[in-house]
């Protein structure tokens, strides 16, 4: 556990130091900046924020398990096994996204009115921004989870890795099946109606999807490392 959380704070610093975290930054800042405008109904508006998260955590992943050398990540690997690194590089994207997202959930949490879609009710706003939190975290996992299964070390080229990130992203939005789907319909329909209704089983269905995708990469990962 010490090794995997000191290799987790060495992928973050990573990713700081080398900026590729700005450009998802720059992406959930435009998503935020064209679909949120002040005194939208709160719940509406934090489906948004969560929904828009999702490719940007798949970015942040991709950035993480890319971003050290070959030469690097076999000596990481060789050191402390190869998937303990993917998994801290996979962690790393996922802390990061939700970083942006909690920050995110804040300000739209701010912008935003305590009213259902149509304004004919209030909403509580601490009850809504707690869900719109686990909204936030589901599409987080899930975006970690397309991150993790679109990228090295189960798809090694850079052209196809891309497009499966890319792809994985569009599905896990728009597929029913999804947990970051449900999540944000939740939020939506909650809005609708004028009620908060926190999406934990989402969230659940999030987190084992996360954590597949994590064992799969990183049993990948030892046996290719």
């Amino acid at each position: 556990m010490k090794a995997t959380l000191a290799l987790t704070r060495y992928q973050l610093a990573l990713l700081v130091r080398s900026q590729r975290w700005l450009a998802p930054l720059l992406l959930y800042v435009g998503l935020l900046a064209v679909g949120v405008r002040a005194g939208q109904p709160v719940l509406d508006s934090l489906g948004l924020a969560a929904a828009a998260l999702l490719p940007v955590a798949a970015w942040l992943v991709r950035g993480c398990v890319t971003a050290e050398p070959t030469a690097a990540r076999h000596c990481a690997a060789a050191a402390a096994g190869a998937w303990r690194v993917h998994l801290a590089g996979v962690t790393a994207g996922a802390v990061m996204a939700l970083l942006f997202g909690c920050t995110g959930a804040g300000v739209v949490a701010w912008l935003s009115a305590p009213r259902s879609t149509d304004g004919s009710a209030a909403v509580p706003l601490l009850p809504a921004v707690a869900a719109g939190l686990c909204g936030v975290l589901a599409c987080v996992l899930t975006g970690a989870a397309v991150g993790a299964l679109g990228n090295r070390p189960l798809i090694r080229s850079r052209g196809y890795a891309v497009c499966a990130t890319l792809l994985g992203s569009v599905a896990a939005l728009a597929l029913g099946a999804s947990p970051a789907n449900a999540a944000v319909t939740g939020l939506v329909h909650g809005s609708t109606r004028g009620e908060v209704q926190v999406p934990w089983l989402a969230l659940l269905a999030a987190v084992v999807v996360a954590g597949l995708a994590a064992l799969a990469a990183c049993v990948a990962a030892a046996r290719r490392g």
